[in-house]
């Protein structure tokens, strides 16, 4: 008998990956609606999230503390990797896609609210998005 090992329920975790990009998109575009005491660090939290639902479309059988610490990794990479600011990279940065990809400042904050988003996610990730057979 095989033991089957558990998987991320793909096409959710493509829905959830979405989802967070729009709300994250909709966070910086109407900062009316985000309470001014979270400045931008609800998009921040949507970031790290979207990180670990796109993670999880591809690591379908990773665990969930194993996607979440890879997705927390990646998230640091790239706020320490602001404090690189070779021309070409600050270049990088100066388009619109490629701030919202690697950010410009770093940020200890930064590092809280995406540690935030990650739980939130694996929360989700636990709950909803990987079946147990």
């Amino acid at each position: 008998m095989f033991l089957v090992k558990p998987e991320r329920r793909r096409l959710l975790q493509v829905g959830a990956t979405v989802a967070v990009i729009a709300l994250g998109l909709a966070s910086r575009a109407f900062p009316q609606f985000v309470p001014a005491a979270l400045g931008k660090y609800p998009g921040d939290a949507l970031w790290a999230m979207m990180i670990v639902f796109a993670l999880g479309i591809v690591a379908t059988r990773m665990r969930t503390w194993q996607l979440a610490l890879t997705a927390l990794l990646i998230c640091f990479a790239v706020e320490f990797g602001q404090l690189y600011q070779a021309p070409w990279i600050v270049a990088l940065r100066a388009h619109p896609l490629g701030h919202l990809v690697l950010g410009s400042a770093f940020g200890w904050v930064d590092l809280i609210a995406y540690t935030a988003g990650v739980a939130i996610a694996a929360l989700v990730d636990q709950a909803a998005l990987f079946k147990r057979r």
